[in-house]
């Protein structure tokens, strides 16, 4: 199976996996979500992620969206994969957004080489919808 899993500072990771359900459907063993909590420490998160892929198995793929590059929810979250020899089978990206994680859970299974997927097709898409929205005002007489 491709897992997406998705880890945050606060309540960003599962607030998007509610978002992600509503979109895509609900109920789905594919996504999960953990988040570090104000006054949590590492190794209480660690124990959360790794509760959270206690049933991921070798053969499986994971595909890891985080808020930040380099926080601790992705770092911590990296270590407890490379724990349990799930690293190799994991492509992780920081910057979290809707449209990543929408387009990769829609998309991953339609992939023949999943982290080669995200890196030339999902990221790329990803980064197009990040814009400014514009409309156009119409001016009143009174603004005149």
């Amino acid at each position: 199976m491709r897992y997406v899993l998705l880890v945050s500072h606060g309540e960003f990771a599962p607030g998007l996996h509610k978002a992600i359900e509503m979109l895509a459907g609900s109920a789905r063993e594919d996504i999960l979500s953990t988040s570090l909590k104000n006054g949590m420490g590492a190794d209480e998160f660690a124990d959360h992620v790794r509760e959270l892929i206690k049933n991921i198995t070798a053969e499986d793929e994971i595909a890891l969206f985080a808020d930040i590059v380099g926080g601790s929810p992705l770092t911590t979250t990296a270590n407890v994969l490379g724990e349990a020899g799930l690293l190799g089978r994991t492509i992780m990206v920081g910057g979290m957004n809707l449209p990543i994680v929408l387009n990769t859970v829609l998309s991953k299974d339609y992939a023949e080489d999943l982290k080669e997927h995200i890196r030339t097709s999902v990221i790329p898409e990803s980064r197009e919808m990040i814009q400014e929205f514009q409309v156009a005002a119409e001016e009143s007489e009174d603004d005149i």
